[in-house]
Order: structure tokens, then sequence, then C-alpha cells
């Protein structure tokens, strides 16, 4: 009976209290709702010194969440780093396999320009321009620069970007100079398909994607083959980027240019002399005291093969060369 009765004296009082603390505790949140609501200035200057009282006091209890807010935000910072650092490792190991495949080509050039004693042209060299103006037109593909007779240049000589060739000089002012782009229809360049080996035509017909004309053998040229200059015809040096070898869905053979045809901003002309003429035949075709004369009083041997009153060829007589590569004389043979 005791213990009934303390608990009814518990329930008498406990459930009064909370009743008027839960009804205090939204009184207390009903005013502050509108303290923090009520637009006047004297509200405002009460809010304000309520901040000022209450909030620097309280930064004790907002020490752990500042802490452990800095914590998380390290530790996704090093989760970032670890992850640039595998990044930067594994482009690292690209490099040095990049690198070292580099080297073993550049031994491998040296060494194979060492055998073949490969002489390189040192007059091979340019002079840059700024591209001034864009023809403009659906018929002719050509821009203008600001170099000309004034800078050396000549009409026909190769002009590139920094990537691959771009067209040919033709036609030159003192100042200006215009270039025929390689996706003109009047431009035909000689070119080499890498690693095949064949010589086609490029041949421009205004698209972005030139022809590649004459080849050989279509059937041995796949799509991203190297597609370089060649110098049949001396019109351009030999061995200069185009671009690579692309198929279209008819199945022709076009060729996407390494020339950035959208940014031409500065063009290089390469300055190249045009090749040495040989007229001489050599002294290894008739020795150098057999005249014309003395093959024409030769005497002349009957060929079957001649027809009826036809002039026939003269017999020469043998030219036996030593390996010093010089004729023997006819006394000397004589002695022999």
């Amino acid at each position: 009976m005791a213990l009934a009765s303390e608990r009814q004296i518990d329930t008498d009082y406990v459930r009064p209290l909370r009743r008027i603390l839960v009804g205090v505790l939204a009184v207390v949140l009903l005013l502050v709702f509108l303290v923090w609501r009520i637009d006047s200035p004297r509200v405002e200057s009460f809010r304000m010194a309520v901040i000022d009282r209450i909030v620097p006091s309280f930064d004790w209890a907002l020490a752990p969440v500042t802490q452990v807010a800095a914590l998380a935000e390290d530790f996704r910072s090093y989760a970032r780093i670890m992850e640039q650092n595998q990044q930067l490792r594994r482009e690292l190991q690209q490099m040095r396999a990049w690198r070292e495949a580099a080297l073993q080509l550049e031994q491998r050039n040296a060494e194979l320009l060492d055998l073949n004693q490969v002489r390189l042209d040192p007059q091979l060299t340019h002079v840059t321009g700024v591209v001034m103006a864009d023809s403009g037109s659906p018929f002719r593909k050509s821009v203008l620069l600001n170099v000309g007779t004034r800078d050396g240049v000549v009409d026909g000589w190769a002009v590139m970007d920094g990537l691959g060739l771009a067209g040919r000089i033709a036609g030159v002012g003192t100042r200006t100079s215009r270039v025929v782009l390689l996706t003109d229809s009047a431009s035909a360049v000689p070119v080499i398909v890498q690693p095949s080996g064949q010589r086609a035509m490029l041949t421009g017909d205004n698209s972005a994607f030139p022809i590649l004309d004459f080849v050989e053998d279509p059937d041995d040229l796949r799509p991203g083959d190297r597609v370089v200059s060649s110098d049949d015809g001396g019109v351009f040096p030999a061995g200069l980027l185009v671009g690579e070898v692309v198929m279209t869905r008819d199945r022709r053979l076009r060729v996407r240019l390494a020339a950035d045809y959208g940014r031409l901003e500065f063009l290089r002309v390469l300055r190249s002399r045009p090749m040495e003429e040989i007229t001489s035949t050599g002294d290894l075709i008739l020795p150098p005291d057999l005249t014309q004369d003395s093959v024409d009083t030769m005497p002349q041997t009957p060929d079957a093969t001649a027809p009826d009153g036809a002039p026939q060829a003269p017999v020469l007589p043998p030219v036996i060369v030593d390996p010093g590569l010089a004729p023997i004389p006819d006394a000397a043979r004589s002695d022999g």
C-alpha cells in the first residue's frame, strides 16, 4: 500500500510538471520565432545584442564540430592527392616507356644514317609568314602571306604549318605571296604512302579530305597509313608529313591532312633549291680516245633483223674496265 501511494504521488506531481515544462518550451520557441520574424529596428537591435552575447560563449561547443569538419575535409583532400599521385605514377611510367622507345629510335636512326652515309641538305631552311587573308571562295582554297620576294620567297616552294604540309607558293609579290592549299581543286602533289612505299597523287577537290589517285595497288593500303611528300618532279622536298589515309563510305581513298586548316595563323615557307641537272654522260659510256669520227669509220656487220636498205649500227669494240673504274688502253690489251 505504501509503494502504491508513493507511485500515485509521483504521478500526480510529475505529469503536471511535465506539462508545465512543455508549455514553457513551446512559449519560448514561439517567442523566439516571433522575435526572429518581426521586421523592426528595435527588434533587430535586440536580436543582434542577443547574438553578440550568446554566440561567442558557444565556441567551446562548436569546437568539436569544427574539428570533425576539418578532419573530413583533410581526408577528402588526402584521397584526392592519393588519386593524383597514382595517376602521375602511371603517366610517369608511360613517359619512361616512350622515352626509352624514342632513345632506341634515335639510336637506330643514327645508325641507319651512318650506314647509308646520308647527307642532309643544310639549305632546307624556312621563313615564317603571317596569314593575312583567306580567299573565301568555295572554288578556290588559298591564303595570303606577308612574305614575298623581299624575303627571298620563290614561286613553287612548299608551305607547312606546325604539323604538316599545307600547300605551295603560287604567286609571289614584293611583300605578299599566295599559297594554294592542298585542298584546292588545282592542287596535285606526288606523295608516298608508308609503310607500303607506294607512290600516288594527292588531288584536291575543294573538300577537307583530298583524293588519293593513281595508287599502284589500293588493296595494300589501310586506313591510318602515313602519307608523306615525294620529290618526284622536284615540286616538294621528300619526307614532309602530309597526313594519313582514310576510306570513305563509297570505298574511295582519301587523306586526312595533318595541317590544321581551321587555325592557319602562321605558315612556314621552306627554302629549297632546284635539283642539279646532270648533262655529261661520263667517261664509262665511251672511252676518252673514241670520238664520233672513229665510230662512223668503224666497219659494220650485217644484221639479220635489219630490213634491206636500213642503216646498220656500228659494232663497238668491248671496253674492259678495271677495279679503278678506268678504261684499259688498247696498247695494254695488245701487250697482254
